[in-house]
């Protein structure tokens, strides 16, 4: 099983975030266009493909979190069926909208979202609905060789 270790938490930047901007954004920016914007990077460690990665993600909450998602994007060059080469992310519990119920609801956190990220390190064997589908193919058609890219992109990329 591959762990994922949150170098820098999303809430407790959402918080320091959110505790400096206070008055200041109110004064320059109406409450409905502010938005708090999150960087945060994800170790992969232990085993699997992305092992020793290290993957930054940008993650925007807007004023109507959490009755809308927060968008997340991968910074980090990455050769994922789950992630495009310019970090467009697929990932259901991201969707406003998702016909398996298994979307955005109010009640869900920002950690969830930690936690979805990490299962697109660890759940290589579902590519249902991948949004890279030259990365799935590849995966599908040559293990191997989608390892070693992996791991190519991880030299240049990830460290």
């Amino acid at each position: 099983m591959i762990k994922v270790a949150v170098m820098l938490t999303l809430a407790s930047k959402l918080k320091r975030d959110d505790g400096l901007k206070g008055s200041r954004a109110s004064a320059t920016a109406s409450d409905s266009t502010r938005r708090v914007s999150v960087r945060d990077r994800l170790l992969v460690k232990d085993e699997g493909y992305y092992q020793g990665g290290k993957f930054q993600f940008e993650t925007e909450v807007p004023d109507a979190y959490n009755m809308v998602p927060p968008k997340v994007r991968c910074l980090t060059r990455i050769w994922h069926p789950n992630i495009t080469e310019t970090g467009e992310i697929c990932l259901s519990l991201l969707r406003e909208h998702s016909i398996d119920g298994t979307g955005w609801a109010p009640t869900r956190t920002l950690k969830d979202v930690v936690w979805g990220l990490n299962s697109l390190f660890t759940d290589l064997l579902n590519f249902d609905d991948p949004l890279n589908i030259e990365a799935a193919e590849h995966h599908l058609r040559d293990k191997e060789d989608f390892r070693n890219k992996v791991e190519d992109y991880i030299k240049r990329y990830a460290r």
